[in-house]
């Protein structure tokens, strides 16, 4: 039996639930299907260490962070920039602060009282029927006759519905829901999108450490450094922070910050060399005299210590990488402390990355987020052709593609209407 109805959001992470909220406070009776047994999973793991909504910088600043999707992530910005999306939360009874960083947090921290508190909003808007939610509704593509078809606990289902708004997710994280299963359901329909690739990942490195190193240090940050890389026909990019040894490479924000060149690196040339400056703060001349200075009968490691304040894994990456004679050469020694040449090898799979890049490419939407080959089906989210760091961009960017897609899906109805 075909059930047919005017609005189906199938998605229920920030974007699905965004776009939601747009139909359902216009009157509009919304369906949302999700095939996880409850709502937001990722959402809510996003927000374990801290619910980063959005960022205070700049409106140009943030815009840039979206790199090559600038212009198409900036319109939807334009309409719901980061004073918006704290005004919006107010509205559920959620107040926000602004961190040291420029990060921007409910008060709380936490993601579970947006949630309750959005979801209470969807079911029982101002006006309106509110937000059906039907769960462990898996969609696997169309029908025949164009109908959406789900598998459901209690069989096949199949839906007819006046707008479609897809709200998908990428490919990271696939026990929380985002598993890019959609891909070859839009591929078969001609819909153009870019293969979904890791992003705010890890790495593996060249060669892999060294059994001792594994053993010694796997987990253990490296805080105070710097990174830079100079990307092939690119300006080279640096910048201060701190990452983590794994068992077979790097992680951790400052990795993760630089992930989207170091693995276009890769994709291009099979490998990616960063330097890592382990005192970002000293010149190589300063470093240079303080590893000349005569240590006596003091080891190398005791001598880095007292002269540098260089110790733990610091000194054991010089040792990973170093051959003898560099590590008892005071000019290589220094040289290597202010620029010590990491290579990698690989992305780690798309499946441990924090985000993922490609998806639907803006090219084939319209204005209005509709998909120029299948009217009345409207995109939105991460399942998008964009990326961006951490910092809040992430959640930012779903949340306003969702209300620009609800919107497009909003319009075309009152056109069928009209």
């Amino acid at each position: 039996m075909k059930i047919s109805i005017p609005v189906a959001v199938i998605g229920g992470g920030p974007a699905g639930l965004m776009a939601a909220q747009v139909l359902v406070d216009a009157g509009v009776a919304v369906h949302l299907f999700d095939a996880m047994p409850s709502i937001g999973r990722k959402f809510l793991l996003a927000g374990k260490g801290g619910l980063n909504l959005t960022h205070s910088e700049g409106a140009d600043t943030f815009a840039g962070r979206y790199g090559a999707r600038r212009d198409a992530i900036e319109r939807v910005l334009s309409d719901f920039d980061a004073t918006a999306l704290r005004e919006w939360t107010r509205s559920l009874g959620i107040e926000t602060f602004v961190g040291t960083s420029g990060r921007v947090f409910p008060k709380d921290m936490k993601a579970a009282p947006l949630l309750r508190a959005w979801l209470h909003h969807l079911r029982q808007p101002t006006k309106g029927p509110g937000v059906q939610f039907h769960m462990r509704h898996r969609w696997i593509g169309w029908g025949e006759d164009n109908s959406l078809l789900f598998d459901t606990p209690q069989g096949r289902s199949e839906i007819n519905a006046d707008a479609v708004l897809l709200a998908l997710g990428g490919g990271s994280w696939a026990r929380l829901g985002s598993n890019g299963a959609w891909v070859p359901m839009l591929a078969q329909k001609g819909v153009s999108v870019a293969p979904l690739l890791p992003s705010n990942c890890g790495f593996d490195v060249q060669g892999g450490w060294s059994e001792h190193f594994k053993k010694r240090f796997a987990g253990q940050p490296f805080k105070s450094v710097a990174i830079a890389f100079a990307p092939t026909g690119g300006p080279t990019w640096r910048r201060k922070g701190e990452f983590v040894a794994t068992e077979s490479g790097v992680e951790g924000s400052l990795v993760y910050a630089a992930s989207a060149l170091l693995r276009d690196e890769i994709i291009r040339n099979g490998t990616a060399t960063f330097n890592l400056d382990l005192l970002p703060d000293m010149s190589v001349e300063k470093v240079l005299q303080e590893v000349s200075h005569p240590r006596g009968s003091r080891s190398l490691s005791s001598h880095l210590k007292s002269r540098l304040n260089l110790d733990g894994i610091k000194v054991a990456m010089l040792h990973e990488l170093l051959d003898k004679a560099a590590i008892n050469d005071p000019a290589q020694l220094a040289a290597a402390i202010k620029a010590l040449p990491i290579t990698l090898q690989a992305t780690r799979p798309i499946d441990e990355a924090i985000s993922s890049a490609g998806g639907v490419l803006f090219e084939v939407l319209n204005a209005d987020h509709m998909l120029e080959q299948l009217p009345g089906v409207f995109c939105a989210g991460e399942m998008l052709d964009w990326e961006a760091p951490t910092g809040g961009y992430l959640l930012h960017a779903c949340f306003a593609t969702g209300r620009a897609a609800g919107h497009g899906a909003l319009a075309w109805l009152n056109r069928g209407a009209a």
